[in-house]
């Protein structure tokens, strides 16, 4: 569970400093939102550090979570209900995440 909390902690770190950028350049923002964007992806590239796995299983598993967590965004700040194409795709990618991750070792 601790590995999955993880994940989820990470790809909120990715998004949030993807998505205040997004928000200067195409919502008008104050530039200012540029520094806690940066903040927020270097805690991003932090947190990868944190995994116990290899690096390229750690980021082959983390796309599942990420794909997760931007379709969560979608519906919780964008404000658009993810379709059942959606549901079904995080349940694959999810799927391939715990592959990867619960592998004995």
């Amino acid at each position: 569970m601790k590995p999955f909390l993880l994940y989820l902690a990470t790809a909120l770190a990715e998004i949030v400093g993807c998505y205040l950028p997004y928000l200067w350049l195409r919502q008008q923002g104050s530039a200012w939102l540029l520094l806690p964007a940066a903040l927020s992806l270097a805690l991003f590239a932090w947190l990868l550090t944190l995994h116990e796995a290899a690096s390229g299983r750690v980021y082959a598993a983390y796309g599942g979570v990420y794909i997760s967590v931007a379709l969560c965004w979608l519906w919780l700040v964008d404000g658009i209900r993810p379709s059942w194409w959606d549901v079904a795709g995080v349940l694959v990618c999810l799927t391939g995440m715990a592959i990867i991750m619960l592998q004995p070792r």
